[in-house]
């Protein structure tokens, strides 16, 4: 028997990894405690907005 988390149907499947400068990531910080967001919710729905303005 397996344990561990259930599958999802829409389960996020890749990663990446990227360096931020001191100052961007205390940004992130700042703006995903006032928002009660995680940080990999700031940058996806940042990514997310960034890249449906390029249509």
């Amino acid at each position: 028997m397996r344990t561990g988390r259930p599958k999802m149907e829409n389960a996020k499947r890749k990663t990446i990894t990227i360096r931020l400068s001191e100052d961007l990531y205390k940004k992130i910080i700042e703006y995903a405690t006032e928002h009660k967001l995680s940080k990999t919710d700031v940058a996806l729905q940042s990514l997310e907005k960034f890249l449906s303005k390029e249509k």
